[in-house]
């Protein structure tokens, strides 16, 4: 069983780093050797979701690594992988001869192994192992066109922002470890630590998990990692990296109940985020910066429901959101390559020059916007009916940004469906800065398949929140089982939806009903990078720039000084102490030399004045022998 488990994570992982030692003289392989390991990857994960295997392995005294897959992790690997093998094989057909493509597969199956590794880790150390390869392959992805410093740059605002919220496991570790509970940092057993650690425990992941899902304050990075291909997006923001943090907050919900504290902070912070992104969502003129905060958004709904307490509904929305969003993100990036856009008011039309693509775009595009009787709708609600067993606010919220949900969904159909006003927008790929392609190029059938493959998943998952299937994925994911929600809950965010959606559809291209600062600051993300700069960058740049002026006008001139007063002394040491010290050897030399002289004169080598001499020392003795007496 161990061994099924370890070829899991292997498989990929292993794979990706053989095709970037590779470089280049593997471009050809490197295709056929994705998808082939990732074919392998689904079914090993499909294996392990039925067998839940375990594996163990010694790592650090008293501290082993641990991998364990149950009814959660293992949705969640079949999820991973699945979303895995869609994106590689629209790549296939997407990245031509031209591209890097040993590098760009290579860190896609690294990146899709180290997720693997997060879902199924069973201790922090494995948990934290995973977590930071994810977060480094996923900088080198973002920034995978290197050569041009705006997408190095997004690259690197999205690391840091990510690594600035990791931090908080380092902390969650150092907490149960001084809790003293469970030396091996099980992740079950972190509830059980006592005050003040579960407190720093909670406090930790909860913010670890915000910083990589993309949840307010942190959101704003997801923004910034737009500037990746298209492939990237999808595979990173659909269902892997951005709902690493919803996974652990699902993980840990025992956790978050035994702090007091943690699943209110989660709750509202998962509904905050779905309620605010959304209306972000809704200012974008941008396709790809819509789909980024409606991600953010959806998002939202999965942290709510840890918050709340139901896994069951989490998961339903994390496996229906990744099918509707990866779909979404690949048709963004068919049309990019396409027509060389990916702002809306220049897609007018795409849908009609590519109906295949364009209705498989329509399909999860409906879901997303929660209308019946597609998965997402009827997942929301599963979640939903647990807020309002909590607080009717609560559910309030969540069913204002469910309708926002509609209105963002319907605001990009509209543009994609309309005749365009002029001619087809020029084939020079602006937003993804490739070079120029020829405007109406057709997209490839490969790219196709996956997408529609997709589509026919954002419908067959919907009786997944129905009886029978709902109670047996409550049994699968384990703890309490899902509420139902009553039948009015259907009815009532369905139509709301389908209200929101046509009103949205009217409202067409006419600006949005709020004040011009409004929609500036919806349309910049609420203003959240401007204020991580105000807030954190510029006063660590300033406290930066204090300790480098430290560092030259006093750190350095102290140094300076004291090599000057340094040589001083030496001088004066070597003109006076040397000095001294060097006549006082003098003297003595010259003592010794004319002590030398002294005795070297009665050694004559005649025998009668050695005579004459034992018979003066003799008679000296005796009169101060005598005297002495």
């Amino acid at each position: 069983m161990s061994a099924l488990l370890w070829a899991l994570v292997a498989l990929p992982l292993g794979s990706g780093v053989l095709l970037l030692a590779a470089g280049r003289g593997a471009d050809r392989i490197a295709p056929a050797l994705a998808l082939a390991v990732t074919v392998a990857a689904t079914g090993l994960a499909v294996t392990a979701a039925f067998r839940h295997p375990t594996a163990r392995a010694p790592f650090l005294d008293g501290l082993p690594l641990r991998l364990a897959v149950d009814g959660l992790s293992g949705l969640l690997a079949v999820t991973v992988t699945g979303v895995a093998l869609a994106v590689l094989v629209f790549s296939v057909a997407e990245f031509g001869p031209d591209e890097a493509r040993a590098r760009f597969f290579g860190l896609m199956l690294l990146f899709a192994g180290s997720m693997l590794v997060t879902v199924t880790a069973a201790t922090l150390p494995v948990l934290l192992m995973g977590w930071e390869v994810m977060g480094a392959t996923s900088w080198a992805l973002i920034g995978y066109w290197w050569r041009e410093p705006r997408r190095t740059g997004a690259a690197d605002t999205a690391f840091l922002t990510t690594r600035t919220a990791d931090l908080g496991l380092y902390l969650a570790a150092g907490a149960a470890l001084a809790s003293g509970r469970d030396s091996t940092l099980s992740l079950d057993a972190l509830a059980r630590a006592d005050d003040p650690w579960l407190s720093f425990i909670t406090a930790g992941i909860v913010v670890a998990a915000l910083g990589k899902s993309a949840q307010l304050p942190f959101s704003f990075w997801l923004s910034k990692a737009m500037q990746g291909p298209s492939p990237v997006s999808a595979l990173l923001h659909s269902a892997t990296m951005v709902v690493a943090g919803a996974y652990l907050l699902l993980r840990t919900g025992p956790l978050l109940d035994a702090s007091g504290w943690g699943d209110d902070v989660v709750a509202w912070t998962g509904a905050a985020t779905a309620l605010c992104l959304g209306l972000v969502a809704a200012a974008q003129s941008d396709l790809k910066q819509l789909l980024a905060a409606s991600s953010c958004a959806q998002i939202g709904f999965m942290v709510l429901a840890a918050g709340v307490g139901t896994a069951s509904g989490g998961t339903l929305q994390l496996i229906a959101h990744a099918a509707a969003k990866s779909l979404l993100f690949l048709a963004a990036g068919a049309w990019l390559t396409a027509l060389g856009t990916q702002r809306l008011p220049e897609l007018r039309g795409a849908a009609r020059r590519h109906v295949t693509l364009g209705a498989a775009f329509t399909v999860a595009a409906l879901s997303l916007a929660g209308l019946p009787p597609l998965s997402l709708w009827a997942a929301k609600d599963v979640l939903l009916a647990q807020a309002l067993e909590n607080s009717p606010w609560l559910y309030g919220v969540g069913l204002a940004a469910a309708v926002l949900s509609a209105v963002y969904s319907a605001k990009a159909l509209w543009y994609v469906w309309q005749r365009p006003e002029v001619p087809g927008p020029d084939a020079a790929a602006r937003a993804d800065g490739r070079r120029s392609r020829s405007p109406g190029r057709r997209v490839p059938a490969g790219a196709v398949a996956p997408l529609v493959l997709l589509g026919l998943a954002c419908l067959a998952l919907t009786p997944l929140a129905f009886p029978p299937l709902r109670e047996a994925v409550g049994r699968v994911v384990g703890g309490p089982g899902p509420l139902a929600p009553a039948a009015w809950e259907f009815a009532l965010s369905g139509g709301l939806a389908l209200v929101a959606a046509a009103l949205a559809w009217s409202w067409n291209t006419r600006p949005l009903p709020l004040p011009g600062r409004a929609k500036v600051v919806l349309a910049d993300w609420l203003g959240l990078e401007r204020a991580a700069h105000v807030l954190l960058v510029a006063p660590v740049m300033r406290l930066a720039r204090v300790a480098a002026m430290f560092d030259d006008r006093g750190l350095d001139r102290a140094v300076d000084g004291s090599a000057a007063a340094a040589v001083r002394l030496a001088r004066w040491t070597n003109g006076v102490v040397e000095r001294a010290l060097d006549g006082t050897v003098t003297a003595v030399a010259s003592a010794t030399r004319t002590l030398g002289r002294w005795a070297r004169r009665p050694q004559t080598g005649q025998l009668h004045q050695y005579l004459a001499q034992a018979v003066a020392a003799f008679t000296v003795l005796a009169v101060v022998l005598v005297l002495v007496r």
